[in-house]
């Protein structure tokens, strides 16, 4: 059956090759949640009720405003009411993760006593760290926060009418540490979060306390993290004129295995490693390698738990006097300079 929430679309003018998500919640019957996704909350109280409804959208087929509202389409509702002040239902797309990436998709705040909410989680870790934006039509304004172990940061954002009862198009771009969010075509807020920024995670649907709101026509362009990983093997090459290679591997598919993700010579990207490589993954030690012209050192590539979660090898031209102890010396700068760039193992694969 027709995965009805991916496929992949190439898009030459990007600077690398980039990959597109979409959630036609069309697709899914009604009163079911949609496949691929994981109600949590935050704070108090119980998950939200995540169903698919019928509703009226516009669509860019719709020739007249008249004809769409003759026309209703399966779109994603939080049907739950608990008022409690300190409760946010996410509904999390579980199935992948995404570092640099733009999203748009429309939302409708339908009903709520106390709070008429609704918003976007992305570079979500898990329910207590992530990134939210969000409008408010009880508090006619549109915010983004950082949400850090369960603590709350600083509001960003003005303060905007934001009607009931109509949808409104929401735009949230990430690259590195920079966010862009927008509301019905406006840009309203532009941050960098230069503090120990989410680098990737999950995206999330989000509302607040006892939000009745909708979803639809959700789309992400995103750079995959394996051509982001190609892309710093590129930029440290070109800084290092002396690297004959560069190639990173991580775990493969198989138990014992490892496969490349990442290298110089694009065209090797995909093969399998050797012994040196698994070993360096798995034990999270050293190895050296010389022939005639060049000498290899094999480093492992760690979270920021200090744990391995890939292989880098560097191979250089040799030298008169090329010992093991001056290779690693002359290897362990570009290690430790991707090192800076790595965080999980979410930054490295799909």
């Amino acid at each position: 059956m027709r995965n009805p929430f991916l496929w992949l679309l190439l898009l030459a003018s990007w600077p690398v090759v980039a990959a597109e998500h979409q959630f036609d919640f069309s697709d899914v019957p009604e009163g079911r949640t949609p496949p691929g996704f994981r109600s949590l909350v935050m704070g108090n109280g119980q998950p939200g009720d995540w169903k698919i409804v019928l509703d009226q959208v516009q669509t860019p087929l719709s020739l007249t405003p008249e004809a769409a509202a003759v026309m209703k389409h399966g779109v994603l509702a939080q049907l739950a009411k608990d008022p409690a002040d300190e409760h946010f239902p996410i509904l999390v797309y579980d199935e992948d993760s995404f570092g640099d990436f733009t999203l748009t998709t429309k939302f409708k705040t339908v009903s709520g006593a106390a709070e008429q909410m609704a918003g976007i989680a992305f570079r979500l870790q898990n329910e207590t760290n992530f990134y939210v934006v969000r409008a408010s039509s009880l508090g006619k304004n549109f915010r983004f926060y950082k949400v850090l172990n369960g603590m709350r940061g600083p509001l960003v954002g003005p303060e905007i009418q934001v009607p009931t009862g109509v949808w409104h198009d929401l735009k949230v771009q990430c690259k590195g540490s920079d966010i862009r969010c927008s509301l019905d075509g406006q840009e309203l807020i532009s941050v960098t979060d230069k503090v120990n920024p989410f680098t990737s995670g999950k995206i999330g649907f989000w509302t607040k306390s006892d939000s009745v709101s909708y979803f639809s026509d959700t789309k992400v362009i995103y750079t995959p993290r394996e051509a982001t990983m190609q892309k710093l093997v590129q930029e440290m090459t070109k800084k290092n004129s002396r690297l004959l290679g560069l190639q990173v591997f991580v775990a493969g598919t198989e138990p014992g295995t490892t496969r490349l993700i990442a290298s110089k010579d694009q065209g090797e990207i995909g093969r399998a490693g050797a012994v040196a490589e698994r070993e360096v993954l798995k034990q999270g030690g050293i190895y050296y390698g010389k022939d005639k012209n060049s000498f290899s050192v094999l480093m492992p590539l760690r979270d920021r738990n200090g744990d391995p979660i890939a292989t880098v090898r560097v191979v250089m031209k040799t030298f008169l006097g090329q010992t093991e102890q001056n290779a690693v010396v002359r290897a362990t700068p570009i290690v430790k300079e991707m090192q800076a760039r790595i965080q999980s193992l979410d930054d490295l694969i799909d």
